[in-house]
């Protein structure tokens, strides 16, 4: 008796965890959908003033740059929250097929391959803005640049005129939410063995 209670309780501490995490990636996704709006908004706003200062001949250099930067943004942002909605587009021709349990283990490998990837996001943005040896540099672009060969925070945007590194910063943003809503989806996955449940609303 005592060890199926054991057991029991065993099985139920997850249950916190779980919901912090779920809790965490509707909190994220919270933020990503306003930002996407926002970002979106800007995208069309930009290409307006785009048209408009070109028709009256005062072209604004720095819009198309900054239409640019700002889609890529919108683009990872809504990706992001399009997985935690498992709304990414899916061919799911076997999936239909297979029974539940077949089902339920192709979805966690699935969620399970996606965590794999957004980790190693992680681990390549950790390499690639090297935190640690800018640090040692004393935050010194040209040392860091000399010690390193990497030019991420010295490297100027084109036309308006600001570090490059403040446009990728998207990058270790878009890795850090995708692995909190990978992880939000296994966990749903896993749940309780029981089959995964449909695409998540975060209305």
């Amino acid at each position: 008796m005592s060890s199926a209670i054991e057991r029991a309780s065993a099985g139920a501490r997850p249950a916190p965890v779980r919901r912090a995490l779920f809790r965490a990636s509707a909190a994220v996704a919270r933020v990503e959908r306003v930002a996407a709006c926002a970002l979106i908004a800007a995208v069309a706003g930009l290409i307006l003033l785009n048209v408009f200062t070109r028709a009256f001949n005062v072209a604004l250099y720095w819009v198309d740059e900054a239409a640019i930067y700002a889609m890529v943004w919108a683009t990872l942002v809504a990706a992001s929250l399009t997985l935690r909605k498992r709304g990414l587009i899916a061919v799911t021709l076997l999936l239909d097929a297979a029974g539940p349990r077949v089902r339920r283990a192709m979805t966690v490998l699935n969620d399970a391959i996606i965590l794999a990837f957004s980790g190693y996001l992680i681990w390549l943005c950790w390499i690639w803005f090297a935190p640690l040896e800018f640090a040692r540099a004393g935050f010194d672009v040209g040392a860091f640049v000399v010690a390193t060969g990497n030019f991420l925070y010295g490297e100027p945007t084109l036309t308006i005129g600001i570090p490059k590194v403040w446009v990728w910063l998207i990058m270790p943003v878009f890795a850090v939410t995708l692995t909190v809503h990978a992880l939000a989806n296994l966990a749903e996955s896993l749940a309780d063995g029981a089959p995964p449940p449909a695409p998540t609303t975060l209305d």
